[in-house]
């Protein structure tokens, strides 16, 4: 774990630790051995001292250093060792400093620094040979400063772009749902309609065969009372579904027909759709079908739906899809298995909901179980588990797919 230091990673304050501290070296080593004295070795501790927030404050940072180096030209020291804070000081301002501006000027500034401490030098050699000299260290100095200044915002634009689609994919994410959630409860609502209006019926005929006929009457009591206890149960699913955990814009949907409601008998119809969309379909399963809930039979038909929808997208045209629906007691498995062998889909596939968010949506609402992933062969695996209503609810039917 990078620990913090004045809200500093602790790698890089030990760093300019490391900094501050060769350059106080450098100046106690001249101080030291007689080659200055004390007024310049303190000159040499304030240039050190200041590098110290050369990341966070690079301009403040490189006008001080300039002017204790202003104050030593004055002096007529001369360069000394401790000088390379100078250059520590401009390379810093080309790599951290906001503006690059600040970084022409430090370097306008190190250059015209260079020629006047080329003018203190003694030597054999004529002034502008050292002059020459400086202006190589500066430049080359300045080139780094930016060549690493331009490979850190590269990297930071990288950062902000990643950041940006993930922040772009978190959205979309929040959109699919809520819309895939509208969707779901436009249906469950249509099923409740439905349901009431059965109700309705089935009650004004108790009314008006109450005496004429008890049998008839009691049988139509008890597809009401039935039929309102499917109803409660699919409004609370509804409620559930409207009542998000987290907020979500509201995402216009383009929705099916309120009349047009799928039911599992439609199934071979949809598998004949994809089966001429190119896939390669074989059904199975085991047990008996059961006649389900007008919702969660939706829910099954759905499932089926987007798991062709996704097999015809990403395993391509020639696929082999190995669909089953295994029945039992407890609950309806449904589950699609894809070799992966196809070919890229050249046309539309049959329109469905938004894939694996919209099974895990809807298998949710039911309590159920989704589980999505590659198989070993290199296709692709979607296992829906949708447990069923009490027994004393459901009777035999003869949904087959």
């Amino acid at each position: 774990m990078n620990r913090l230091i004045l809200g500093r990673p602790l790698r890089g304050v030990a760093f300019d630790a490391a900094v501050c501290g060769l350059v106080v070296f450098f100046a106690l080593s001249g101080y030291l051995a007689g080659q200055t004295g004390l007024p310049a070795f303190v000159v040499g501790l304030a240039m050190a001292a200041v590098l110290f927030v050369r990341r966070t404050h690079p301009s403040v940072v490189v006008a001080l250093v300039a002017a204790l180096a202003l104050v030593q030209v004055i002096a007529g020291w001369g360069p000394l060792s401790y000088d390379v804070a100078v250059l520590i000081a401009l390379y810093s301002v080309v790599k951290y400093a906001d503006r690059l501006r600040d970084g022409i000027v430090a370097g306008i500034v190190a250059a015209i620094g260079g020629v006047l401490a080329a003018l203190q030098t003694p030597g054999a050699w004529p002034w502008w040979t050292g002059a020459f000299f400086y202006a190589l260290v500066t430049g080359a100095v300045w080139l780094a400063g930016l060549n690493v200044r331009t490979r850190r915002l590269y990297v930071l634009s990288l950062e902000e772009r990643a950041a940006t689609l993930e922040r772009e994919r978190e959205a979309e994410a929040r959109a699919a749902v809520a819309e895939e959630r509208t969707r779901i409860a436009r249906e469950l609502h249509d099923v409740v309609a439905h349901s009431m209006a059965v109700m309705i019926v089935q009650a004004d005929g108790v009314r008006f065969t109450l005496d004429r006929d008890p049998v008839t009457a009691r049988e139509a009591a008890k597809v009401v009372a039935d039929t309102g206890r499917q109803a409660l149960e699919e409004m609370r699913r509804l409620v559930g579904v409207l009542r998000e955990p987290t907020p979500a814009p509201p995402v216009p949907a383009a929705a099916e027909p309120a009349h047009r409601r799928p039911a599992l008998v439609e199934l071979p119809a949809l598998l004949d759709r994809f089966r001429a969309a190119g896939l390669l379909i074989t059904c199975g399963g085991a047990g008996s079908p059961r006649a389900l809930p007008p919702g969660l039979e939706l829910t099954v038909y759905r499932v089926v739906q987007e798991s062709l929808t996704n097999a015809l997208k990403h395993a391509g045209v020639g696929a082999s899809v190995e669909l089953t629906l295994d029945w039992d007691a407890a609950a309806v498995v449904v589950r699609a298995v894809d070799d992966g062998g196809g070919r890229p889909v050249v046309r539309p596939a049959p329109s469905g909901g938004h894939g694996l968010v919209g099974m895990r949506e809807r298998v949710g609402v039911y309590d159920g179980s989704l589980a999505a992933g590659p198989t070993l062969a290199g296709g692709w695996r979607v296992q829906a588990r949708l447990p069923l209503p009490a027994a004393a609810g459901i009777e035999e039917g003869s949904a087959a797919a």
